[in-house]
C-alpha cells in the first residue's frame, strides 16, 4: 500500500461491502440480470459496488475509480502513464459462484499505477478469509476479524505441482496446458480466490486462457506478487499490464516464484 492508513481505508471498505453481499446471500438465485457480454448480475454486485465507490471517492477523491459496474468509468486512467493513477474494483468476482451458493467469491480493490497493481486487498466473506498487500511492501492474510499474518508462496513439492482453474471457464486448452505440466492436484475453484491460494502457499500454479478483465486480475495479482509471485502473459510477453484500452487481458499464468511453467506452443 502507499501507506498505513491506505491499508485500513481500503481494508475497511472491501469488508464493509463484502457485509452487504453476505446479507444478501440467501436471495443469491433470485433473479439475476445479464449484462451485455453474457455475465450475470447481481443486486449484490450493485449494491458492493455502490459502497466500495462511495467510500473510496470520499477518502480519495483525486484518484479515479475504475469500477466493472459502471461502463463509462472504463475509459479513466488508461495508457499506463505517470498520471494515469486509479482504483480497480471488482465488487463481486465469481457472480456465478455466488449465485450457485458456493462460497468461492471475492471483493476486490486494486490500486494502479503505471500500468501496474501496486496495492489490493481480495475479501472472500463467505469463507471468513481476507488477502491484502501492505504498506512495508509484503503480504497478509487475515481470517475471520482475526490478526493478519503474513503470507508467503511455497516451494512446489516432489509430488508435483498443485493446480488452480476456473471452475466456470475450463476449456480445452487449459487442459492441454495442465497435461504439459507433472501435477500433484487440479481443483476448480471460483474467482480472484485462486490468485490468492498461491499467495498463502496452498496452491502452485493457475494458467487461464479466456477472456478476463482487468478488475478480474488486479488485485490477486497485487496480493500474489507481494507474496513472492508472478502473474504473466502465457505466450512469454511479461507481466499483466492495466490500463489498456479495452480493459481485456491477454491469456495469462500465475505462479509461484519457483514455478517453471511449460512453454506454449
Amino acid at each position: 500500500m502507499r501507506d498505513a492508513a491506505m491499508t485500513v481505508t481500503l481494508t475497511a471498505l472491501v469488508r464493509a461491502a463484502g457485509q452487504e453481499v453476505m446479507a444478501r446471500y440467501p436471495d443469491a438465485a433470485d433473479a439475476p440480470c445479464v449484462k451485455a457480454d453474457g455475465s450475470p448480475v447481481t443486486a449484490a454486485d450493485l449494491a458492493a459496488d455502490a459502497i466500495l465507490v462511495a467510500g473510496l471517492a470520499r477518502a480519495y477523491p483525486d484518484i479515479p475509480v475504475v469500477t466493472e459496474e459502471r461502463a463509462a468509468t472504463h475509459d479513466m486512467g488508461l495508457g499506463g502513464a505517470p498520471g494515469g493513477a486509479h482504483f480497480l474494483v471488482d465488487p463481486l468476482d465469481g457472480t456465478r459462484e455466488f449465485i450457485a451458493r458456493r462460497d468461492e467469491f471475492t471483493v476486490n480493490v486494486a490500486l494502479i499505477e503505471r500500468g501496474a497493481p501496486v496495492a489490493g486487498v481480495v475479501f472472500a466473506p463467505a469463507q471468513g478469509r481476507l488477502f491484502r498487500t501492505d504498506h512495508a511492501g509484503g503480504a497478509r492474510e487475515a481470517r475471520d476479524d482475526g490478526r493478519p499474518r503474513p503470507i508467503r508462496v511455497a516451494a512446489p513439492g516432489p509430488e508435483g505441482l498443485r493446480v488452480v482453474v476456473s471452475r466456470s471457464h475450463r476449456d480445452a486448452a487449459t487442459n492441454a496446458y495442465i497435461a504439459r505440466c507433472r501435477t500433484a492436484s487440479v481443483t476448480g475453484t471460483g474467482s480472484s480466490l485462486k490468485f490468492c491460494l498461491i499467495a498463502a502457499g496452498e496452491a502452485d500454479l493457475y494458467p487461464r486462457f479466456g477472456r478476463t478483465m482487468e478488475w478480474d486480475t488486479a488485485a490477486g495479482q497485487a496480493v500474489l506478487r507481494a507474496a513472492g509471485g508472478v502473474v504473466e502473459r502465457i505466450d512469454g510477453g511479461g507481466p499483466l499490464r492495466y490500463g489498456k484500452h479495452g480493459r481485456e487481458n491477454p491469456d495469462f499464468v500465475a505462479r509461484a516464484a519457483g514455478v517453471a511453467p511449460p512453454s506454449v506452443a
